[in-house]
């Protein structure tokens, strides 16, 4: 599967008494308006809700005009949600975002055929649709994400609901940008409603008796309330009403201390958020979300009047102290919106099958599934390609989960001893629920039914599924008929298909457009000799085997590998050959296949079946990784990837003999060769960058082993 980038169409829904202009905006709008600017999706975005004004935010809103604004008997939010409900289908979009009204969501999510997202500004217990545990869970089961302005708002909508179901929300504070710092005046703000809920009676009886005390300073309130019983005559003191967001930044900007006595737990408290950012020494309250706006700000310790005006007249009497918090408020603010506004994008993203959240940050979490050779006592280890795939994926940092299919089996039979394969894809499956992973990467395996793999598919939408095989592919060989059937049992259900051999080769009637060549890894930890620096006692190493799985020969099997090789020492009698897996002499495996590997100069990289593009068995990285001096076939078109002064390339069996010969009497051309060849082989091939070729492909990026 390639992930290809796509235009996420976007639907922001704001409650419809919000207003979305420059003159009356409030926190969700804000909210909306300043993570809607630095988005990568402002161009696919629409944003919804209701106003009589034309000042709007931003130019990408659009209005919802309604009648029913006065009605007793018709629904304001019936109507809402019809007309929302035309515009989200005729639209098509991919998510739809709701803000603070659980009734709205209810309404629409049965109807609209998009991902959803909710987000809660507010108390949740204090709304409608949203205040039993039932109406809770309800929208936990029916949106994608649950976003909250505050840690104390998600706490709020857990109460009674068990804590892990928090793994399908997230939050995200309102956040501002950073500021340079301006000259200040001497004044003392309050921002809020003029009410009680907001501490605005402790904000009296304290800024009174500052302002007798100190009268160089002066006080303003920025705000309004309907039903007034709190007011503050001094001469000092301004009140300046409702003040639009923009001005309100701007006498923050140039004030020196903010009040924010809140008694009413505050959702998050912007006002605190906003002063600490521009500069303003704060004092604030310990109620709701205040505490998470910034820990630059003074908290009272107890909440009235008293403590209030010690805690300003601290602020006033103290320069230093007063400076210093006002720096360290502007230097370190927690919530900025550029940070923010990639999760948030980040967020949308992970809701919608053709995103993922992991795919985006890179950060992959992957089942590595191959024979670990348990059963064969890790004899393998040296030549396991699975083992370096999991090296390189980690060194990459990804998260990798290894399953050895058929260890598993073995060490799980039935009473009558016969693999149980049904418990087999359980496991599979059970283990797939736990992990959730990005990317189910598999080699050398017939024991996935393609049930399991659809199951996959059905618990992550988006989930890349590759098999890699590093048999031979070519129509010269018996053995790749086999081979190639192994592979085609997957090849069509996977994204992706991962050969030793171009795919060029393959036969005309199989598709090739999921096939890609890679080339065997080498790894500094397994592939760890210079044998260029030591004096080994003989010239040409060479092993082979009848099948990994054997530990030894098998009586009566020759390929042309051995006339081969017969031939090669009649021609060069008196080089010292180091054989094995030949005239009657064993294949050796792990320690002491290195053993005996380091104690020859030179390797030759002969495979089975006739010489086919690009294919190696895995001896070449074994060979040329460790140091010694290689032969190949030049019809391997090697070329592509080394040049002459990095690998000895042959064009028959007399060419081959007559470098070998060379060769094994010039010391200082072998050893440049092969430490150029070891150098170039580990630039190009090595296993983290073999493992980033998989994840790019997987990933739809450009990758290229080159």
């Amino acid at each position: 599967m390639i992930l290809k980038k796509k235009n996420l169409k976007i639907a922001t829904i704001l409650p419809y008494k919000e207003n979305y202009t420059f003159d009356k905006a409030s926190a969700a709008s804000l909210w909306v308006s300043e993570f809607y600017k630095k988005s990568k999706y402002k161009k696919t975005n629409i944003i919804y809700g209701h106003t009589k004004s034309k000042d709007y935010l931003t130019n990408n809103y659009k209005n919802i005009n309604l009648k029913n604004l006065k009605s007793k008997l018709k629904s304001t939010t019936n109507e809402y949600a019809e007309k929302l409900n035309r515009e989200l289908i005729f639209n098509n979009f991919d998510l739809v975002e709701i803000h603070n009204r659980p009734q709205l969501l209810f309404k629409l999510i049965n109807k609209v055929q998009s991902k959803f997202i909710f987000y809660f500004h507010n108390d949740p217990i204090s709304m409608k649709g949203s205040k039993t545990v039932q109406e809770r869970l309800k929208i936990l089961e029916i949106v994608e994400k649950i976003i909250f302005v505050s840690e104390w708002v998600r706490d709020r909508f857990f109460l009674d609901i068990d804590k892990k179901l928090k793994t399908k929300t997230e939050i995200v504070y309102p956040s501002v940008n950073k500021q340079k710092k301006i000259k200040k005046n001497k004044n003392i703000i309050f921002v809020g409603r003029l009410n009680y809920s907001k501490g605005y009676d402790i904000f009296k009886e304290a800024i009174i008796k500052i302002l007798n005390d100190y009268p160089a300073w002066n006080a303003y309130s920025l705000g309004d309330e309907d039903r007034r019983n709190i007011y503050i005559n001094h001469s000092r003191h301004v009140e300046l009403g409702f003040v639009n967001h923009k001005k309100t930044l701007n006498i923050l900007n140039r004030s020196e201390i903010a009040i924010v006595p809140s008694r009413w737990e505050e959702p998050f408290g912007r006002t605190s958020l906003e002063a600490t950012s521009r500069g303003c020494a704060t004092i604030i309250s310990n109620r709701g979300g205040l505490k998470e706006t910034t820990d630059s700000a003074i908290i009272l310790k107890s909440l009235n009047s008293n403590e209030l005006y010690l805690e300003i007249k601290k602020l006033i009497t103290d320069r230093k102290k007063r400076k210093k918090l006002q720096s360290l408020g502007r230097k370190n603010i927690k919530h900025l919106i550029s940070e923010n506004t990639k999760l948030i994008d980040q967020i949308r993203e992970s809701c919608v099958p053709f995103f993922n959240v992991n795919l985006i940050k890179k950060k992959l979490k992957i089942i590595n599934l191959y024979n670990q050779g348990q059963k064969l006592n890790h004899r393998l280890y040296n030549i396991s390609l699975g083992k370096k795939f999991t090296n390189g994926f980690v060194r990459n940092g990804h998260d990798v989960l290894e399953i050895s299919d058929r260890d598993y089996l073995r060490n799980n039979k039935s009473f009558s001893l016969i693999p149980n394969r049904s418990n087999f894809q359980k496991f599979l499956i059970d283990t797939f629920k736990n992990y959730n992973p990005d990317v189910i990467f598999f080699g050398h395996t017939k024991n996935i039914e393609l049930d399991t793999l659809s199951e996959f598919k059905s618990l992550n939408k988006n989930l890349i599924l590759s098999q890699w095989n590093e048999d031979p592919i070519m129509p010269s060989l018996n053995y790749s008929k086999k081979n190639i059937s192994n592979i085609l049992q997957y090849s069509e259900f996977v994204d992706h298909n991962f050969i030793t051999t171009d795919p060029s080769v393959l036969n005309d009637k199989i598709d090739k457009k999921n096939f890609n060549f890679f080339f065997v890894p080498v790894d500094n930890n397994i592939e760890s000799f210079d044998v260029f620096k030591m004096k080994p006692k003989n010239d040409l190493f060479y092993a082979m085997s009848h099948g990994v799985n054997r530990a030894t020969l098998k009586e009566g099997v020759e390929d042309e590998r051995i006339n081969f090789l017969d031939n090669l020492v009649k021609k060069i009698p008196n080089i010292k050959y180091d054989f094995y897996g030949f005239s009657n002499k064993q294949p050796i495996w792990g320690n002491e296949f290195n053993n005996a590997l380091i104690n020859s100069k030179m390797g030759l990289n002969l495979s089975r079946g006739k010489p086919t593009k690009y294919y190696s068995s895995n001896r070449i990285a074994s060979i040329m990784g460790n140091g010694l001096l290689t032969f190949i076939d030049e019809k391997v078109q090697m070329k592509d990837f080394f040049n002459k002064n990095e690998i000895i390339f042959y064009n028959n069996i007399n060419d081959l003999a007559d470098k070998i010969k060379f060769y094994s009497s010039k010391d200082k051309i072998r050893i440049k060769i092969a430490r150029n060849g070891k150098k170039k082989y580990f630039k190009l091939f090595n296993e983290t960058k073999v493992s980033k070729y998989f994840v790019d492909i997987s990933l739809g990026n450009k990758a290229t082993l080159l």
